[in-house]
This record gives structure tokens, C-alpha cells and sequence, in this order.
């Protein structure tokens, strides 16, 4: 998640703490307005997109592809 904070921080021109405090906010939004199991993934996923070489783009349009079927 290190990568995404310094992303951010960088495209705000804010502070990487700044950064952090707006990444944490989002993600415990968008964990509180998922629908059931799927909240408590988002963290985990954004976390793991983060740590690996593909873009975080890529992880999304996989986790899309496998949740469509396709």
C-alpha cells in the first residue's frame, strides 16, 4: 500500500502522512459501502496490487474479469 500513499502524495503535491490519513480514509469507506464479504477484500486487495509488479489497473481488470465469469 506504500506505493499507492507515495502515488498519491505525489499526484496531490500533499505530504505522504496526508496521503496516508486520505488512502486510510477511502478504504474504510468504500469498506463500510460494499455489500457483505466483499468490503472486508478491499483492503486486501489494494494491498496485494500494490506490493506486486502489474499495475494496479490490471489487478482491477482481473478481479473484474473473475468476478464476471469471463
Amino acid at each position: 500500500m506504500e506505493n499507492i500513499i507515495k502515488t498519491i502524495a505525489e499526484k496531490a503535491g500533499i505530504s505522504e502522512s496526508q496521503a496516508k490519513l486520505a488512502t486510510e480514509t477511502l478504504i474504510s469507506y468504500l469498506k463500510n459501502k460494499m455489500p457483505g464479504g466483499i468490503g472486508g477484500q478491499v483492503e486486501t486487495f489494494l494491498k496485494l496490487s500494490s506490493d506486486t509488479k502489474e499495475g494496479l489497473g490490471e489487478k482491477v481488470k482481473e478481479k473484474i474479469s473473475n468476478v464476471m465469469g469471463k
